[in-house]
């Protein structure tokens, strides 16, 4: 029988080379690395464009951090033929191999899907891309913000003031392409434990977004006689709630909550359709009974009745909620700059939570240590391709 921590660590024994930067690909592998995969990330000379971004602490990124914990990094400078060399024969080495390149990069370098599956047909070859590798927009440079403007997902979010589209503060499509990569990639790990065969894996930022949107998508289609009713922030005493009754049972128990039971019969609110109808009335009626009670307490009078109901948070405010602790949804991560919380995958197996990395490691950490003890280079050969430039690690070694 499998034991539990075996099932929280199930892509042990596995090798990712991970040749992304940014957000979407190193995510993606992060995950990977938190079920249990060995990852070994690639990085150009100058390093990720991540680890220079805030919030820093004696100049190193806990953004960074979160999204490369538990990987093993290198730098090699792929311009460079013997840099280039190198990372063909890790690749070679690879279960997995994710990129996040412009279409057609990879190809340019010889480490395209074709040329890695010829010398290693099991391979799982995962393209990460904006608008995928072989469409007219293909070419196009896309970083979330752009995406969420070209694929409607930023109209959806409403309108401001002056009619102007709302535009997402978050990268969303990055974390939404993150999970659909590391979703296909396991897809294709069971495949090829069925078949032998490994796959190539094309994820894209705007079909990723689109598939979060079926509403949307499905109204786009068909003529709406009631658009669909936005559930709005209704201020309290002393902040902000969201109250969400869903269904004709949330209505009932709502009435009761607020001491309106004459709610029930009133021809504006009885049905569903009625509230529909006059949706802003229904809103306005809820917030007349917030607005004179603190977010707390609405917040416990609600829940008590069965309304779906929430305070507006912070994060600051969320980290410290015994709720995460007993789900043990953060870990604790080490960097130079000292340690720091980051999330853990949202779910158990067996009812373990899966790992995460315990280091978050510095630019060029790991490049000896992988040039020794993967590729068996010796010490004069490695000393050889720093000075030269085709690769880069750590002054003082890695712990």
């Amino acid at each position: 029988m499998t034991s539990p921590h075996a099932a929280a660590g199930v892509l042990r024994g596995l090798r990712v080379v991970d040749f992304s930067t940014m957000i979407a690909g190193p995510y993606c592998t992060r995950w990977l690395s938190d079920l249990g995969a060995e990852v070994i990330k690639v990085e150009p000379p100058e390093g990720d464009h991540m680890r220079h971004r805030p919030p820093l602490r004696d100049g190193h990124s806990a953004f960074f951090g979160h999204l490369n914990a538990g990987k093993r990094c290198i730098s090699l400078d792929l311009k460079q033929p013997a840099g280039l060399g190198l990372a063909r024969s890790l690749a070679a080495s690879a279960d997995v191999v994710v990129e996040a390149f412009r279409p057609g990069v990879m190809q340019r370098l010889g480490l395209g899907a074709q040329a890695l599956r010829e010398q290693r047909p099991a391979l799982i070859y995962c393209s990460i891309s904006g608008f995928g590798q072989d469409t007219d927009w293909s070419a196009r440079p896309a970083y979330a913000p752009v995406v969420h403007a070209a694929s409607g997902f930023d109209m959806a979010l409403g309108k401001g003031p002056n009619g102007e589209p709302i535009s997402a503060s978050m990268p969303m499509a990055d974390m939404l392409t993150a999970m659909f990569a590391a979703m296909s990639i396991q897809t294709a790990l069971l495949q090829r434990q069925r078949t032998g065969r490994g796959t190539v894996i094309d994820v894209n930022l705007m079909d990723s977004v689109l598939n979060v949107m079926p509403y949307e998508f499905q109204s786009a289609q068909q003529a709406q006689q009631q658009p669909r009713p936005v559930y709005r922030p209704m201020r309290a005493s002393d902040g902000w709630v969201l109250v969400t009754p869903i269904n004709h049972r949330n209505f009932l128990n709502l009435c009761d909550a607020v001491g309106q039971p004459q709610w029930r019969e009133d021809p504006l609110l009885a049905t569903d359709a009625d509230r529909f109808q006059n949706w802003d009335t229904f809103m306005d009626r809820i917030e007349d009974w917030t607005r004179h009670r603190s977010a707390v307490e609405c917040e416990r009078t609600f829940a008590a009745q069965g309304v779906p109901c929430a305070r507006y948070r912070d994060l600051r405010e969320v980290i410290q909620d015994p709720q995460f602790q007993q789900r043990d949804s953060f870990a604790s991560v080490q960097d130079p700059a000292g340690s720091f919380l980051t999330t853990r995958l949202p779910f158990a197996l067996d009812g373990v939570r899966p790992g995460t990395g315990a280091h978050a490691a510095p630019f060029g950490a790991d490049t000896q240590a992988v040039l020794r003890d993967e590729l068996r280079l010796t010490a004069e050969q490695i000393d050889a391709l720093v000075r030269q430039g085709a690769a880069f690690r750590l002054a003082t070694p890695h712990p």
